[in-house]
């Protein structure tokens, strides 16, 4: 960012008032096993009522009083928001992209939710704004993908991934480390995957756990077991050591409002994840990218 827009470039969370196909009904009902939007994002939990434009202006304040930030993307963060009409998503999209500060977009969504006049939009946007596309993975692997409760395939993510880069249009790959159904070769086998595709970036979350969500059924009967921060730290070393290392990591664990998370404990405290996950690289003298291959898993 630095490069090419000569200084530090802040997201700034916008709640559009989408819906989800996995929630009304188009592909599946009840959302992801995971998913309460509040508990993740600001824009939805604080400002609500607030119109866009406003949205936009109180972030930006926000962030220049504490950052001193100068320049913005505008992120279309909860729910999914390629999820309308091209015309209205081009209305909302063209309306951020006109404040002041706003450099780029960033549109978070889901594979199965990426039509060509969408991705057609988008193209043409790119052309004169930064524009990255944040997608919603989780797994390459399906038993993984059902327990979520996610509504779509790899297969689905891997048409839609083509499409997209075919577009040149930025990707940032959303994925979960440690669901409980998987193992830690389940783990490698998504690094590998994503080392092959190279989209420009991923982020990389912890499953855990927030009030009113199905999760949070479930788990008190004991039918959970989420990993320790260590074995946590462990997979994410795990996965960058298996990355290209232009490879951009916006995130390595997941962040939720202290009022809904339940577990574990560790993701409510600031910078354990990191410590621990930089720990891990000092204890395999390892960086991200020295073992791209399979066999130094050995």
């Amino acid at each position: 960012m630095r490069q090419q827009f000569g200084s530090d470039v802040w997201k700034v969370s916008i709640d559009a008032k989408f819906s989800c196909p996995n929630v009304d009904g188009t592909v599946g009902s009840g959302g992801c096993l995971f998913c309460n939007t509040h508990s993740f994002s600001p824009s939805r939990r604080l400002t609500p009522e607030l119109s866009i434009h406003d949205q936009i202006a109180e972030g930006i304040r926000q962030l220049r009083r504490r950052y001193r930030a100068e320049k913005f993307i505008a992120y279309f963060q909860p729910s999914t928001n390629t999820y309308a009409p091209v015309k209205v998503l081009e209305k909302l999209y063209r309306s951020a992209l006109g404040h002041d500060n706003i450099v780029g977009l960033a549109i978070g969504t889901r594979p199965d939710t990426l039509p060509e006049e969408v991705l057609e939009l988008l193209q043409e946007l790119s052309q004169q704004y930064w524009v990255q596309l944040e997608i919603g993975l989780q797994s390459i692997h399906q038993k993984s993908l059902d327990f979520l409760n996610r509504g779509h395939s790899y297969t689905t993510f891997l048409e839609a991934f083509q499409r997209v880069r075919q577009r040149n249009i930025r990707m940032c790959v959303h994925l979960i480390l440690g669901i409980p159904v998987e193992n830690r070769s389940d783990v490698w086998e998504t690094a590998e995957a994503m080392a092959t595709l190279r989209p420009e970036s991923v982020k990389l979350h912890n499953l855990y756990i927030v009030r009113e969500t199905k999760l949070a059924e479930i788990w008190p009967a004991g039918q959970l077991t989420l990993p320790t921060l260590a074995e946590y730290a462990n997979l994410v070393v795990d996965f960058l050591e298996l990355q290209p290392p232009d490879l951009v990591v916006e995130r390595i664990s997941g962040e939720a409002d202290a009022d809904y998370l339940l577990a574990p404990d560790w993701s409510g405290i600031k910078h354990a994840a990191r410590n621990a996950i930089d720990q891990e690289f000092r204890r395999r003298n390892s960086f991200q990218g020295s073992c791209l291959s399979p066999l130094c898993m050995l």
